[in-house]
């Protein structure tokens, strides 16, 4: 019974899908190879390891150094041992994880899996405090995760915790408090907690370590490793992976690809292992012969030093695989409809809130099909057989890439983010304009939203509506309005504003409703 009552309480932890490090979602995502990273991933155990470390080890690097697959290695590793306390992935656009507010509630629900002697405390601090889970972040911290390691059985253990692209949270004051909160785990002596961070160097979280005292973390650049040791990393890895494509594309048993290849390959990487695991995607595509792949890679000069910029190997090769992509070999007479679809579709991509399936991503752009588009750019993006399954980018440096026209310089490709959004506020406004009363035929005013069958609210409001429903403010706010789209809201408060309240309800979005009516006061206000 008191098995069924810890239960009952733990059940309300809100855990954000998609954080841990073994979620479905990252099944297919690289791991360091046997032979690489060995340095680096020893310094980080003998961090963990040593009995008066810092609380913190703060892994940083630019984009496409690496950080997200050392951390997804070290994860495992760590499960392995039994060491690894919980795990949280941030990922920018993907719903929970895209922000702090889930946070703390599903680092307190892993560690009641991998820690059961928590389980009691952390139930207790449920009942306690009834509200918790609306509580600031601090009041999270302190209830579900501090105070519970304090009490916990007298047992001398070291975990940690891996906290992967901090720099993905979308808000920077959160970022600053998780990292000042976390730091208060230098006090537990009993179990010790231990906090991998990685992230991009940028300012919110520079300004976040920097606000700490110096013994609470230890910090490792990427980017600053010797380059002789990454090129041997990346050169082991093109071998191995170029390997694998010789032999499913069953070409001849000859060298292939030549020792001389590897190094140009190399060169070309930078130091970015991102480059080189774009470049195998590329090479590997089923639809094309991998020798004839390589070789238009190779094509791009390679004897030019990249003296513009640390990312210029990356930004031509993407530019490459998006005019192969998108315009095959009409490299000049490219009709324009191509570039202004892609820049449609892949801008709204890059710049939604959460990620959905390409069959509701084509609703929501109000197209029949973004099949064609998207079959063509396997190479950066993850776009499953299944229509059902979501879309997404494989790294981040792509969207960097595609948003900065300093970098994009082919104009049919380079993103313009407010358009994108705005583009987004404009298809979402026309799916609002289509809600009407009681939306899931339900013929009873007055039922509870907790007595309706989720599988009908589904049928009723699928993804793209819903997705409409949550974010078409926000899109809003970042867009480039003219006054034609402040007509469109006009509309929509004279006569669909009770409808969107409707569908809010159902989909248990209220709360968030209630901010888009506060902030839609202030803009109306201002307008």
């Amino acid at each position: 019974m008191q098995t069924q009552e810890q239960q009952k309480y733990l059940s309300k932890l809100p855990d954000a899908e998609g954080a841990a490090y073994n979620d479905r979602l990252w099944e297919h995502e690289d791991h360091c190879l046997p032979d690489t990273r060995v340095e680096l991933r020893q310094k980080i155990m003998d961090w963990f390891e040593g009995p008066n470390g810092e609380c913190i080890f703060w892994l940083n690097g630019m984009a496409g150094t690496g950080k997200s697959t050392i951390a997804r290695t070290v994860a495992w590793d760590l499960a392995e041992r039994k060491r690894l306390a919980a795990s949280f992935f941030f990922s920018r656009g993907r719903g929970d994880i895209s922000h702090a507010g889930k946070f703390f509630t599903t680092i307190a629900a892993q560690l009641t899996r991998s820690l059961p002697a928590l389980r009691p405390l952390i139930s207790k601090a449920i009942e306690e405090h009834s509200n918790i889970l609306q509580q600031r972040l601090s009041e999270q911290w302190k209830h579900l995760i501090l105070d519970p390691l304090k009490k916990a059985p007298a047992q001398s253990i070291q975990l940690v915790v891996v906290l992967d692209a901090l720099d993905e949270c979308d808000s920077k004051d959160d970022i600053q408090l998780i990292l000042k909160l976390l730091a208060q785990a230098k006090c537990l002596e009993t179990i010790r907690l231990r906090v991998l961070v990685t992230s991009r160097p940028e300012t919110p979280i520079l300004l976040g370590f920097r606000n700490l005292p110096g013994e609470a973390y230890q910090d490792c650049v990427l980017h600053h490793i010797p380059p002789p040791t990454v090129n041997q990393d990346i050169s082991t890895f093109f071998r191995k992976k170029l390997s694998t494509v010789k032999f499913e594309a069953g070409l001849s048993p000859t060298l292939w690809p030549d020792e001389s290849t590897i190094q140009r390959l190399v060169e070309k990487a930078a130091g970015l292992f991102i480059y080189a695991a774009t470049i195998y995607r590329f090479i590997r595509d089923d639809n094309y012969d991998p020798e004839d792949q390589l070789s238009a890679i190779l094509e791009e000069g390679h004897d030019t030093p990249p003296s513009q910029s640390p990312t210029k190997y990356l930004d031509d090769m993407y530019t490459k695989l998006l005019q192969n992509a998108v315009v095959g070999n009409q490299i000049v007479c490219v009709d324009d409809h191509l570039a202004v679809r892609f820049r449609k579709i892949l801008g709204s991509i890059i710049v939604m809130f959460d990620i959905m399936a390409a069959k509701e991503i084509a609703k929501l752009l109000r197209l029949r099909t973004i099949s064609s588009t998207l079959g063509s750019l396997r190479s950066v993006l993850n776009v499953p057989e299944n229509e059902d399954q979501p879309v997404r980018i494989f790294h981040p440096s792509f969207r960097d890439f595609l948003l900065d026209s300093r970098r994009c310089l082919d104009s049919r490709f380079s993103i313009d983010p407010q358009e994108a959004h705005i583009t987004l506020f404009r298809n979402c406004m026309m799916l609002l304009a289509e809600l009407k009363q009681d939306l899931c035929n339900l013929r009873e005013p007055g039922v509870l939203v907790g007595n309706i069958p989720e599988h009908k609210i589904q049928q009723y409001i699928p993804a793209h509506i819903r997705y409409a429903c949550h974010y078409w403010f926000h899109h809003f706010q970042l867009g480039n309005p003219i006054q034609a789209d402040m007509v469109r809201i006009l509309r929509f408060l004279e006569q669909d504003f009770l409808h969107w309240l409707e569908a809010i309800g159902l989909i248990r979005e209220v709360s968030n409703g209630v901010l888009i009516v506060g902030g839609l006061e202030v803009t109306l206000r201002v307008s």
